[in-house]
């Protein structure tokens, strides 16, 4: 029976398998690697407010307690997005002529609440409680980053389900003193839990889909 397929096709064959093998893993590689980026994720891009709000100024250079502004982020499952009052009750006096302010006189002249842009947003298929964060002792710095640092407020992490379950498997990692919840500076720097600050927080590894996915 004569040869039905030149020699070289089993050259051909083998680099047309390797090759398609390699363009696959490349496009995985291009896929994941834009996944992972700030053009998804948001990481570190700052958004446009209303306001150029310094959280810098605010809490870094003034000293602001994150409560004076997030006033319902020990009792409720949202921190809570100032009205326009409180901003007032500064800017009634400091920098009352400031054209940067107008849109927030304006607002309070009107009672049209700002359209903030949120920045660490959860999707709608997730439920987040601040308040169980907050008394568990999870410090604000943990997930937003030192905002006392961020002239302008960006997204510090991706908030994929990854990395909530990064500290889920481990809380004990990233828990501290209930009393430092609300301390500036890095994560790093804080004081780890020790074994007997996680029984009396209660601290443990909450990983059941229906913790998140209700």
């Amino acid at each position: 029976m004569p040869q039905v397929f030149h020699p070289s096709m089993n050259t051909i064959s083998r680099v047309t398998i390797f090759g398609a093998v390699l363009i696959v893993a490349g496009l995985l590689a291009v896929v994941f690697t834009i996944v992972r980026s700030p053009y998804i994720t948001e990481v570190n891009v700052v958004r446009e407010q209303p306001v150029p709000f310094s959280h810098q100024h605010h809490v870094g250079d003034v000293g602001l307690d994150c409560r004076y502004c997030h006033t319902s982020v020990e009792d409720s499952s949202f921190a809570g997005i100032p009205p326009t009052a409180t901003c007032m009750n500064c800017h009634s006096q400091l920098f009352a002529d400031s054209e940067m302010l107008e849109p927030v006189r304006e607002s309070y002249r009107t009672g049209t609440p700002l359209e903030w842009t949120r920045v660490s947003d959860v999707p709608d298929f997730v439920y987040f409680n601040h308040s169980v964060h907050v008394r568990k002792g999870v410090a604000c710095v943990t997930c937003h980053g030192d905002v006392a640092k961020m002239p302008l407020m960006w997204r510090e992490h991706t908030l994929f389900m990854q990395w909530c379950l990064d500290c889920h498997w481990h809380p004990e990692q990233y828990v501290g003193s209930p009393q430092a919840v609300f301390a500036s500076g890095s994560s790093g720097d804080r004081q780890r839990v020790a074994e007997d600050l996680s029984a009396v927080v209660e601290v443990e590894s909450q990983t059941s889909c229906y913790t998140c996915h209700r």
